[in-house]
């Protein structure tokens, strides 16, 4: 009865199968396979130590009757034995130890990525989510810096608004400094006309007081020559009434002394009075022109204090607005800078967020390039794992339809001593008992 193996498999003398070929999946993979026949046919079993077994067996044969053979077939025959055979073995024995740990390697190798593959899909699935949240903050952050725009920009009409009242009270206070001006070289003039009348004012005082003095001067002398006159006069009656004159004439003429006398009285009496009338008359005048001339001066004095007090007043008045002036340009000018403060404070902030925020962005697109290209590299590596796990499952397949028509029993046990997580494999010890 003839058996047909699979391509690559070849039966040797001791029962076994070999495999005239290897195949190299991965790094550090092998493939370990060892098939021996048995003395009873059961069944065959293909089992793994860590939960998964999958048993094969072929039908269960009848049971063995006499047969009737050449007894010449007993004797010995002689064969010349190949002295390489035994070194063939060893080989063929270390290329199926290579293989079965390059099975049990890949076995390992495929739960582990399956272990791999669910975890990239959660975390793509995370990713996705993540992505989602991400576009409802990237939303939240450009209305955050819509928002601190429309604040800047209105920061920004504020502060214009905030110069051109500015430009209008420079304009009111340079106003006010040409009208301040004004109003102190007004001040200068008036106090130089009220120093000019002041001495005007004193030179007609003093010349009144002189005119007085002269005025009294005048009446003493008036009084003295009238009292000088008097006397005089008196003196001169009396000489005229106690001297006897003896006047030699002619006698044939005769003179009325009365007569002479009483008309050279009348002439000197005359003379007085006129002189005296004349006196009276340009001492009263001078007297007048004075009294109208002090009053004038007076009314003049009086004048220029009502001015000048009026000057001082509207002096202090428009100093007063000056200083509420200087008070309200101070004030604006402190509010105009804190202002401006302020705005370039939140001009600062706004643009220290808006270049969080685009690094941010950055930062997150640079993210998520880098997690979608580690997908893409999965999801290569996994279809390579797939294409792969398809083949060795064709394998799988393929042998055991082989155990299960040649009737050979196969027991593959896999013993992982250490493995390890972060895509390093560990060692596997791998036993392959046979039955």
């Amino acid at each position: 009865m003839k058996t047909s193996f699979p391509s690559g498999l070849k039966l040797r003398p001791d029962g076994g199968f070999s495999s005239g070929s290897a195949s190299s999946f991965g790094v550090g993979s092998g493939i370990r396979i060892s098939s021996g026949s048995v003395a009873g046919f059961g069944g065959g079993r293909l089992g793994f130590d860590t939960g998964f077994g999958v048993g094969v067996g072929g039908p269960a044969m009848p049971t063995i009757t006499n047969v009737q053979f050449n007894q010449g077939l007993l004797a010995p025959l002689k064969m010349d034995i190949d002295p390489n055979i035994q070194i063939i073995r060893s080989q063929e024995k270390d290329q199926i130890k290579v293989l079965n740990n390059r099975f049990a390697s890949f076995i390992d190798k495929v739960r582990f990525l399956e272990q791999q593959n669910k975890m990239l899909e959660t975390k793509w699935s995370f990713l996705q989510e993540q992505t989602t949240t991400r576009s409802n903050i990237d939303a939240m952050f450009e209305a955050y810096i819509a928002n601190l725009r429309r604040q800047l920009d209105g920061l920004g009409n504020e502060k214009v608004k905030l110069e051109g009242e500015v430009k209008n009270m420079q304009g009111l206070v340079e106003d006010f400094k040409t009208k301040y001006e004004d109003e102190i070289n007004k001040r200068a003039s008036v106090e130089n006309e009220f120093v000019i009348l002041k001495k005007d004012v004193d030179a007609a005082y003093m010349g009144k007081i002189e005119l007085e003095a002269k005025l009294v001067a005048l009446q003493e002398e008036i009084n003295f020559l009238r009292s000088v006159y008097e006397m005089e006069l008196s003196e001169l009656q009396g000489q005229i009434k106690d001297t006897s004159v003896i006047v030699e004439m002619d006698n044939s003429r005769h003179l009325d002394m009365d007569a002479i006398v009483a008309e050279v009285r009348a002439q000197y009496e005359e003379i007085a009075n006129n002189s005296r009338a004349e006196a009276e008359k340009w001492y009263q005048q001078k007297f007048q022109e004075m009294q109208v001339s002090a009053t004038q001066a007076g009314d003049d004095l009086r004048n220029t204090k009502s001015e000048i007090a009026e000057i001082n007043r509207m002096i202090s008045r428009i100093q007063n607005e000056i200083e509420a002036v200087k008070g309200q340009r101070s004030n604006l000018e402190n509010q105009i800078a804190e202002a401006e403060e302020r705005g370039e404070m939140a001009v600062k902030d706004a643009k220290q967020r808006i270049r969080d925020l685009e690094e941010a962005l950055q930062k997150a697109k640079q993210d998520m390039a880098r997690q979608v290209r580690e997908y893409q590299e999965l999801m290569n590596v996994k279809l390579a794992l797939d294409i792969e796990i398809a083949t060795y499952r064709k394998l799988l397949e393929g042998e055991e339809l082989r155990i299960s028509s040649g009737g050979g029993t196969a027991n593959i046990r896999v013993m992982s001593s250490s493995s390890s997580s972060g895509g390093t494999y560990g060692h596997v010890t791998n036993c392959i008992t046979q039955i």
